[in-house]
């Protein structure tokens, strides 16, 4: 069996990972906080046929070896993690988080998730929320009779009572960043889990050590880009028609091979 057909054979299947993985960011386009992907891909194992410099006779050597190749795959999805456009929506619960860092949310087995997502909600006891219904860590409730919400840069929440003109502060946003964000493992519902090559987090201040600033009133968009992703969609499928090809190819010598007579 010509080792062509399993190399291009290869190929194809990692063009399809990467068209799975580009259909993946197309369709979280508008999804707040969301990170692109991208696929790496590594050469497969070489079968070595003749050695370089090997000894053809005396004070002579072979200058170039002879190493035939076995395909291609996909050795990482990588999460881009660059700033996505910022949306104003002036809603006081949308918060973005300008520069380096992630919203801490308490999933429901005490589990810290993060996210870049700042759309939050209050639920009936007046917590701040995801859209799932998951607590911001730390905890911060708004009081019922709270008319007005406010939250500054570095964190700070605060709020105006009912037959009150200053503002109480209630609470304190932290951020968590990571040694190696693109080590994170995705949740799912626009949430990363902590890994070993994450690192361990390194929780601070907005505003503070390197952690970005906060922003009301405004929400971070997807960072995909719909024209580059369309542009590596047409090389994606490019590459996989030229593979097919080659098991085409492959396939006529074969068919020529089983024809010949004697």
């Amino acid at each position: 069996m010509m080792r062509s057909l399993w190399t291009a054979a290869s190929g194809m299947a990692g063009q399809q990972f990467t068209v799975d993985t580009i259909a993946n960011n197309l369709a979280n386009v508008n999804t707040a906080g969301f990170k692109k992907s991208r696929v790496d891909f590594q050469d497969l194992l070489y079968q070595t046929i003749r050695f370089a410099g090997t000894a053809v006779t005396a004070g002579a050597e072979i200058p170039t070896g002879i190493q035939v190749g076995h395909g291609v795959r996909p050795v990482a999805t990588v999460k881009i993690f660059s700033q996505g456009t910022f949306r104003e929506t002036n809603n006081p619960l949308d918060l973005v988080i300008e520069g380096d860092g992630f919203f801490q949310v308490l999933l429901p087995d005490g589990t810290i998730a993060y996210t870049r997502d700042g759309s939050f909600k209050k639920d009936s006891d007046g917590r701040i929320v995801t859209s799932d219904g998951f607590v911001l860590e730390p905890e911060i409730i708004i009081p019922s009779d709270a008319i007005e919400l406010s939250v500054g840069a570095d964190g700070t929440v605060s709020v105006v009572m009912v037959n009150d003109s200053e503002p109480q502060e209630i609470g304190r946003i932290e951020l968590a960043r990571f040694v190696n964000p693109a080590g994170l493992r995705n949740y799912g519902r626009n949430l990363f889990l902590a890994t070993g090559a994450s690192g361990p987090p390194i929780v601070g201040q907005p505003g503070l050590d390197g952690f970005g600033a906060i922003a009301q009133g405004h929400l971070e968009m997807s960072n995909v880009e719909v024209v580059e992703e369309m542009v590596n969609l047409i090389m994606a499928q490019r590459a996989y028609d030229a593979n097919s090809k080659a098991i085409q190819a492959s396939d006529d010598m074969l068919q020529s091979a089983n024809n010949l007579r004697r």
